[in-house]
């Protein structure tokens, strides 16, 4: 590496922040929200099967989530660690920290190729006794763990570019995963151009093929255009030391989103005790809240590595003012999202050919569950900015309160009442309970960690 690029700094330590963060948000933004249109997608044409098809896809949510969990929580831990190694203008250890994060992508890989072969019937046995539902459900989840290499490796090097501010590209390798899959999905799942009609399994199968090309494409843009990192795997051995860096950041943020997959499995073992089709209207309202959550998560995407960059260089300023700017955009996403739910909800679910029964659950459902919208924009930025300064603690616990000892439990005692109706009501009180454990810790943290930056 010359000299040159040693000394020059990289744009999130200059760029002034409202354009830099939207200049490092808007293509991520608009890459999950291409995300968010697949996993929508998938399920439009699974439900065009039958409402058991739909059932069986999101009765898998809890160990797709988890699946997800392990990747993006490793990715948080990456992200930060690299982004705050090339603050510091150290080169060599965010070298390291690449070629680590690759190593860790082939071991997530591994765990889920066990569990594909070992685990996928059990875990749908453990749900319902609905025999065809149990077929189509071992037949997609098997597919996805069995293959889910392209998700990891889609994971490590896209975090890679994010770290170095090349969300643009980022947002090409993610778009142009999310299409293939789309284009995919009716050709496998009904047998158009003389493909065999595969059911739900071709929903899987198209899924992975987006995963592999996307991971492949990330690989060579990486290889071409990331400058400020080089992978070389030639003598590699696993560094313990960089490994536990990036999971000390990381594993909160496992832990807080296995909670999730904990979480939805609980609701849907509370929900299919009414009905199968109460399970398939969770299962409806998770694709349809990604096209809220999905940019949220997008705007945390590209705040959180100029956040752990101007940790690393000291420049406080900075970092304030972009937890400002990302807390304000995340609220005014989330108030839209709310009002599209109020106003919208039986045209969102006839995306889904909904019966007369899933409507009359499906309505009310989304009406309510959405006023947990208005409070967690706050929520979700505050967790992302715990994790870039290395508390991940702190999103855990709040993760730990809202979903396993509030929303659960309250969506329990909900359902003891005998209409489902009611169960829906756990989540806006339990992000009541989060908004307010977010504000305490988002207090103490900059008492602790940002008004001594730059000191």
């Amino acid at each position: 590496m010359n000299t040159k690029e040693v000394t020059k700094e990289n744009k999130m330590g200059v760029m002034p922040v409202n354009q830099l963060l939207i200049s490092m948000s808007a293509p991520m933004m608009i890459s999950m929200l291409v995300q968010a249109l697949y996993n929508v997608v998938d399920s439009v044409f699974v439900s065009r099967i039958n409402e058991n098809a739909l059932t069986a896809v999101s009765l898998a949510f809890p160990l797709q989530s988890l699946m997800i969990a392990l990747g993006t929580g490793t990715g948080v831990g990456i992200n930060a660690l690299l982004s705050r190694s090339l603050g510091e203008k150290d080169f060599h250890k965010a070298d390291r920290v690449a070629v680590n994060a690759v190593f860790l992508a082939a071991v997530s890989y591994l765990i889920f190729l066990l569990i594909g072969i070992l685990a996928v019937g059990p875990f749908y046995a453990s749900q319902t006794d609905d025999a065809q539902i149990l077929a189509y459900g071992r037949e997609y989840l098997t597919v996805v763990c069995c293959f889910s290499f392209g998700m990891y490796g889609q994971f490590v090097f896209e975090r890679l570019l994010q770290s170095t501010g090349k969300t643009f590209y980022t947002m090409i390798t993610q778009g142009s995963g999310a299409v293939i899959n789309i284009i995919l999905d009716p050709i496998l799942i009904f047998g158009y151009l003389g493909f065999p009609e595969m059911g739900v399994k071709g929903a899987a199968v198209a899924t992975v093929i987006g995963q592999i090309i996307a991971a492949v494409f990330a690989f060579f843009v990486n290889k071409k255009k990331n400058t400020e990192i080089h992978l070389a795997v030639r003598g590699f051995k696993p560094d313990l030391r960089i490994i536990g860096q990036i999971y000390a950041v990381g594993v909160p943020s496992i832990i807080m989103q296995a909670i999730g997959s904990v979480m939805t499995y609980g609701m849907n073992r509370i929900l299919i005790v009414f009905s199968s089709t109460a399970a398939a209207v969770f299962g409806v309202y998770f694709k349809l809240q990604s096209f809220i959550f999905m940019p949220v998560f997008g705007l945390n995407n590209g705040m959180v590595p100029i956040i752990a960059y101007n940790y690393g260089a000291g420049k406080r300023d900075r970092l304030i003012k972009t937890i400002k700017l990302s807390i304000s955009y995340a609220v005014g996403i989330m108030v839209v999202g709310f009002l599209i739910f109020q106003i919208f909800p039986r045209p969102l679910f006839m995306l889904f050919d909904a019966s007369e029964t899933m409507l009359e659950i499906g309505v009310p459902a989304l009406r309510t569950i959405s006023l947990s919208f208005l409070f967690a924009g706050f929520c979700i930025v505050s967790g992302s900015v715990f994790q870039a300064l290395g508390n991940g603690v702190y999103s855990m616990l709040v993760s730990i309160a809202r979903q396993l000892v509030v929303l659960l439990p309250v969506a329990y005692l909900l359902s003891r009442l005998g209409n489902v109706n009611y169960v829906w009501f756990s989540f806006p009180i339990a992000e009541v309970v989060s908004l307010g454990m977010s504000v305490f810790f988002l207090i103490r943290i900059n008492k602790k960690v940002i008004r001594h930056v730059g000191e």
